[in-house]
């Protein structure tokens, strides 16, 4: 294989965090029409979202959250999964096909620099307008102590 787990992982996040007209746009620009059936076609479902207070405590459950999947198999016979937060079964279908298409070597690293990298990107400069938008808006808290308080 020319991908280890990290970068697999790498590209998964990538896409499930991709927004689906951007990717859309930028599959069309890349003109990919990969040959592919649908093994398990885009179905969407609820899913249980667990949690730990502070991250550490006991597991308990936060609440519901809608799922959309998708299986594809290439020409190849290679298989791509996706799991997206959402109903967007379209969204779903490409990344799966994305993902299927990174794991052949024939297109790993060009879609890794014009696909992965500027969705990577995109997220950055999404992460760091949040951030600082709300470092604008921090307050910083003091109190002043009377001297007889002491």
């Amino acid at each position: 294989m020319h991908f280890d787990t990290a970068t697999r992982q790498r590209w998964m996040r990538a896409l499930a965090y991709s927004n689906a007209d951007a990717l859309n746009a930028r599959i069309t620009a890349l003109k990919l029409t990969p040959d592919y059936e649908l093994i398990r076609a885009p179905e969407s479902g609820l899913m249980q979202i667990q949690a730990r207070m502070g991250g550490t405590g006991n597991r308990f459950f936060a609440g519901d959250t809608t799922l959309t999947r998708a299986v594809v198999s290439l020409k190849s016979g290679t298989l791509g999964y996706s799991y997206l937060l959402g109903r967007n079964k379209q969204h779903a279908e490409q990344c799966a096909v994305i993902d299927a298409l990174l794991q052949e070597q024939t297109h790993f690293q060009n879609l890794m620099e014009t696909l992965i990298a500027p969705l990577e990107a995109e997220r950055d400069a999404l992460i760091n307008a949040r951030r600082a938008e709300v470092n604008a808006s921090r307050v910083d808290f003091f109190t002043l102590v009377r001297g007889d308080n002491a």
